[in-house]
C-alpha cells in the first residue's frame, strides 16, 4: 500500500548489526520521500541470535554514539525504542545514557514488547506461532501497565528536550489518556490496529476528546505528565463514582432484560396468531377436500 503523500510518517529501522543501522539510515537520509521521523529499534526481541542492545547498556552507548556521527542525521528527527525496564537502577543507567544524547535524540518510544513470552494452542499442543520455536515477544493489552510505568519512570528522568512516545496496550481513549497523564507526549498503537484495522484511530481520538470535554480538559498539555499522587480523597471520590456507574449498568441490564421479556411474548404471540391462521387454512382446505371428495 503507497505512502498517503499528504501525512507525515516515520521509518523504523532494526538491523542485525550496527553497520546495518548505519547502512539504512544513510539511505533514509538520502531518499527523497517525505519522512518525518526515524525511530531506531534498539529494543528488538525478535532478531533470533542477537540480544536486546537496550539491556546492554555499553553497547547501547557505543551504538547511540556511531548513529548519531552519521552525516546528515540531524536533518530529520531520531527516536530510539526501548525495552521495557523492571528495575529502579536500570532505569536510571538507561536514562543516563540516552540524555548524553539528549542534542540528537528527539524522542524515546517506552516499550516495545516483553520478550519470550510464549502462547500455547491447546487444541495441536503446539506453540500459537511457528517462528523461534513459538518464542516471541509479548504486546498489547497483557503490557499496558509495565508501559504505563516505564513512560512515567522515563519521564521524570529524561531531559526535557526528548518527548516520551507510549507504546503498549492502547485500545480506547481512556488507555490513551492514562499514557499522557504518565508524561507521554505522543501515543502508539500496533495490536489494536492489527486486530482493527485503521479505523481504530478516529475511535481512539473521538473516546479522549469525550473524556477530556467531560473532564474540562481543552488541551492534552493541561494534563499530560500531571498524575497525581493517591490520596484517601480521591480513592473515596473514584470508588463513589464506580459505584454509580455499576448501578447504572444494572438499572440499564434490567430494563434491556424486562424489554426482552415484551418482545419475547410480542414475538410469541405474533408466531401462535400466524400458526392458528395456518392451522386454520389447512383445515379449511382439508374440510373442502373432504366435501368435495
Amino acid at each position: 500500500m503507497a505512502a498517503d503523500p499528504t501525512k507525515p510518517y516515520m521509518v523504523s529501522i532494526s538491523g542485525k548489526t550496527l553497520e546495518d543501522n548505519i547502512v539504512m539510515l544513510k539511505k533514509i537520509i538520502k531518499s527523497k520521500n517525505k519522512i518525518a521521523a526515524i525511530e531506531l529499534n534498539l529494543a528488538c526481541p525478535n532478531v533470533i541470535g542477537k540480544p536486546i542492545i537496550a539491556y546492554d547498556f555499553e553497547q547501547m552507548k557505543n551504538v547511540l554514539a556511531a548513529v548519531t556521527k552519521v552525516p546528515g542525521i540531524s536533518k530529520i528527527p531520531l527516536g530510539v525504542k526501548m525495552p521495557p525496564y523492571f528495575d529502579g537502577p536500570h532505569f536510571q543507567q538507561a536514562a543516563g545514557i540516552l540524555n548524553a544524547f539528549a542534542s540528537s535524540i528527539g524522542y524515546v518510544a517506552c516499550i516495545n514488547t516483553i520478550g519470550n513470552a510464549l502462547a500455547i494452542d491447546i487444541i495441536s499442543e503446539a506453540p500459537v506461532i511457528s517462528s523461534n520455536n513459538g518464542y516471541a515477544g509479548l504486546s498489547g493489552r497483557a503490557v499496558k501497565y509495565t508501559a504505563f510505568a516505564n513512560v512515567r519512570q522515563m519521564r521524570s528522568l529524561l531531559d526535557d528536550s526528548i518527548d516520551v512516545v507510549g507504546v503498549g496496550g492502547v485500545e480506547s481513549g481512556a488507555d490513551a489518556f492514562e499514557m499522557i497523564l504518565c508524561g507521554a507526549s505522543a501515543v502508539q498503537v500496533g495490536t489494536c490496529h492489527w486486530k482493527e484495522g485503521p479505523k481504530c484511530f478516529n475511535r481512539i481520538c473521538e473516546e479522549l476528546r469525550l473524556i477530556m470535554k467531560n473532564k474540562g480538559y481543552s488541551n492534552i498539555s493541561e494534563f499530560r505528565g500531571k498524575l497525581k499522587p493517591w490520596t484517601k480523597e480521591g480513592a473515596k471520590v473514584s470508588r463513589k463514582a464506580r459505584k454509580s456507574a455499576v448501578k447504572a449498568t444494572e438499572a440499564f441490564a434490567v430494563a434491556a432484560t424486562e424489554e426482552e421479556k415484551v418482545a419475547a411474548v410480542d414475538t410469541y404471540v405474533m408466531l401462535s396468531a400466524i400458526l392458528a391462521v395456518a392451522i386454520g387454512v389447512l383445515l379449511a382446505d382439508k374440510f373442502e377436500y373432504l366435501q368435495i371428495a
